[in-house]
């Protein structure tokens, strides 16, 4: 064989095995069983209009019908089918988690990583001073005041107040990695060969933080997932959209419990439970990369 085939054939074979990352997530049972139910909620999210069986917001059904053959679960107090609603509810959920965990994770990796390079500095200290106010206020508060002054809601109001709220505490960590890091010999070696300070800290040094940033995007998710919930069961969130937070809000004020209509109150918080279960799963998968001493035999 010559050395241009065995290149060719080390190459497929690597293409052909799944990523060392991968083989480590996978390797952890909570990991996997986390992957497995996270991909079902994609998958209902994604194919909602094929598996539901009416529009969401179509409210001319007949008020408070029991689970049947033409409802499976029932209709509510407005004459929404639960089903449908609970299934285009998986849709606000995953693009809340997923918009709003990457905008608080661009935040905090941003300001985490220039406060740590810079330590010391008057950079550091102001970016420490904000970082510090942030996390001494209240974030529910701040976010209902934050909604309540808005003339409008919807997935991008939601999405930016979430991330301006709870980036701080990912990057008071990513800040403190980061003086670990800037002493190695890769960045004396890139300060040496001239680099600047933006290429040094995104191109050198972020690299070697990427579990570490992978593990807070999916944390900040996962309180993105569970304060938009919050919201909209409070009612701050956007009425012409449909969302899991929103059945537990409508369903509270009917008396759904008391009435017996029991699914339209625990579905759509079963399934929250289950998918903030399915992400923590995920994350302890993602520990494993960055701390080995974690990993099953």
């Amino acid at each position: 064989m010559t050395e241009a085939e065995t290149a060719t054939a080390i190459k497929e074979a690597r293409l052909a095995k799944p990523p060392n990352w991968f083989q480590i997530i996978w390797s952890s049972g909570k990991a996997r069983v986390g992957l497995i139910l996270l991909g079902l909620f994609v998958i209902m999210a994604i194919a909602a209009p094929l598996l539901s069986p009416y529009d969401p917001q179509d409210g001319s059904f007949e008020q408070l019908l029991q689970p049947s053959l033409e409802h499976p679960m029932g209709t509510t107090s407005q004459g929404y089918d639960i089903l449908a609603q609970f299934l285009y509810g998986a849709r606000l959920s995953l693009l809340v988690g997923l918009l709003g965990g990457g905008f608080a994770t661009v935040l905090a990796v941003v300001i985490g990583l220039i406060s740590g390079y810079t330590e010391g500095t008057v950079v550091d200290h102001a970016l420490s001073f904000v970082t510090n106010l942030a996390l001494v206020v209240p974030i529910l508060p701040l976010m209902m005041v934050i909604v309540a002054y808005s003339e409008s809601r919807g997935l991008g109001l939601m999405v930016f107040v979430i991330g301006v709220t709870s980036w701080a505490g990912a990057a008071r960590a990513k800040r403190a990695q980061i003086i670990t890091l800037r002493s190695r010999e890769f960045v004396t070696a890139a300060k040496f060969s001239g680099e600047g300070t933006w290429p040094i800290v995104f191109r050198e040094i972020m690299p070697n933080m990427t579990s570490l940033i992978v593990s807070g995007f999916i944390g900040a998710a996962t309180g993105a997932i569970a304060a938009e919930a919050g919201l909209s069961f409070l009612g701050f969130g956007d009425p012409q959209t449909v969302s899991w937070g929103q059945m537990l809000a409508f369903a509270q004020q009917a008396g759904a419990l008391v009435q017996g209509f029991w699914i339209w109150l625990v579905v759509p918080g079963l399934a929250l439970a289950v998918l903030i279960t399915a992400l923590t799963f995920v994350n302890f998968g993602v520990d494993l990369i960055s701390n080995p001493h974690l990993r099953e035999n």
